[in-house]
């Protein structure tokens, strides 16, 4: 059997193309269906489809080496020609799958080296493939592998601490400005894709109170309802300006929308309490004529780039360390592969002792017909742990073997000496067939 998996990224295929073949959970069931209602090839046992924005990849468990057929798959499950797609898909097979997943889960694949959001999308593919029967032993233990290991190499090292987006870094600044974030009145001039960022990294860091300003009522009630803030228009700015402890602008307005005289005004209202201005917005929004009013302090685009390049640079200084971790799970990984080899061995050793100890067993009880029951489950409990003490030590040694340079060795001779049948099907091979 093979651990194959194909897919496109960021890296590989442009947007207008991966926007055209991401799944949506839906879908991903309902294509996972056609796998565990036996409408796929019969060489395909196990699979588990990964859809972000950034990358759609498939992996699946085969007794064969199916690329064509996961390629074909895909073009079914999202009515998009083959052409359109393979000369952006890359191809893994066995360890190198196992290499690739564990460095998408770490972040080191990501478009922000880090980032932690597809820790948790992996482990939703996991869920998604178990609800429809689609992740077998295989794919679980691979899954299992690679979250674990992501999970490492964000509690052991730095790589994901230091904020990696502008959202993020506004979202960061507030917290570290601010006595306490959760009691904080937050304004968010805005309510594009940059505002709801924002919005959502307040959110993950306790903000809760939150005012969205925005033109229309609308596209504000819309962002508000969905992070349950509050919302108002441009003509309430002034009020909202007073009461506010962070102030986040980020719309596309060409000029600027907070005058130093508007800033000035409101701070006279607030009895010398700081005020934090986050102007994320080109072109700017915020006169920066506002940084030399006292008590305000006000970052812009150029100083927020200047903090996030030192941000990303301490993100890459924790990728070696990443690394290693990901070699050590790497290593577990292929030697959970490699020990795959000498279980079909190990299982025959055992069953033919359990029925040799079954066939003698049924000859002692002929042979004593008097026994009390409970004798003869006293007997029987001593043949299996006689059968279970006399395997104990060539079982570990094969164990230990798996793997090994005398691995093939230590099978042949096992095979011999056991008497096995070499018609054996190995669960996965590490070499080509």
């Amino acid at each position: 059997m093979h651990i194959l998996s194909i897919g496109l990224s960021h890296i590989s295929a442009p947007v207008n193309l991966r926007e055209r073949i991401i799944f949506g959970e839906e879908q991903i069931r309902a294509s996972l269906a056609r796998l565990s209602c036996g409408h796929l090839s019969g060489n395909m046992a196990e699979m588990i489809i990964l859809s972000t924005c950034n990358r759609i990849e498939i992996y699946a468990v085969s007794s064969q080496e199916i690329f064509s057929e996961l390629e074909i798959f895909l073009s079914e499950a999202r009515g998009i020609n083959c052409d359109e797609f393979t000369p952006h898909l890359y191809r893994h097979r066995d360890v190198d799958v196992a290499r690739h997943l564990f460095n998408v889960a770490a972040g080191l694949d990501s478009l922000v080296v880090g980032e932690p959001q597809i820790l948790g999308q992996v482990t939703r593919a996991l869920e998604l493939a178990r609800g429809q029967n689609t992740a077998g032993s295989l794919l679980n233990r691979l899954f299992q592998s690679a979250i674990h290991a992501g999970k490492r190499a964000r509690t052991e090292t730095a790589i994901s601490r230091n904020p990696a987006s502008v959202s993020s870094l506004a979202a960061s600044l507030s917290e570290r400005t601010v006595h306490k974030i959760s009691g904080s009145q937050i304004v968010i001039l805005g309510a594009g894709e940059m505002a709801e960022l924002a919005v959502e990294a307040l959110r993950k860091r306790g903000a809760n109170r939150i005012l969205v300003v925005n033109r229309t009522l609308e596209r504000a009630h819309a962002l508000a309802q969905r992070w349950d803030a509050q919302a108002t228009t441009f003509e309430n700015i002034n009020a909202a300006l007073t009461s506010a402890d962070i102030l986040i602008a980020s719309t596309g307005a060409p000029h600027t929308l907070i005058s130093h005289e508007m800033v000035k005004e409101a701070m006279t209202q607030r009895a010398e309490r700081p005020l934090v201005l986050i102007d994320i917005a080109v072109p700017r929004d915020i006169d920066p004529e506002t940084a030399n009013i006292p008590h305000v302090r006000l970052y812009d685009m150029d100083s927020l780039n200047g903090q996030l390049e030192h941000s990303l640079a301490e993100r890459m200084a924790e990728v070696p360390q990443v690394k290693t971790i990901l070699e050590e799970a790497l290593t577990e990984f292929e030697d959970y592969l490699k020990s795959l080899d000498m279980l079909p061995i190990i299982a025959d050793m055992h069953q033919q002792a359990e029925t040799i100890r079954q066939v003698e067993l049924d000859k002692t009880f002929r042979r004593l017909p008097d026994l009390t029951e409970a004798e003869r489950n006293r007997i029987e409990a001593m043949s299996q742990a006689l059968v279970k003490k006399l395997l104990q030590a060539p079982t570990h040694r094969l164990r230990a073997e798996a793997g090994s340079s005398q691995s093939p060795e230590y099978a042949a001779l096992a095979r011999s000496l056991f008497n096995l049948s070499d018609e054996c099907t190995h669960p996965l091979s590490t070499a080509a067939d």
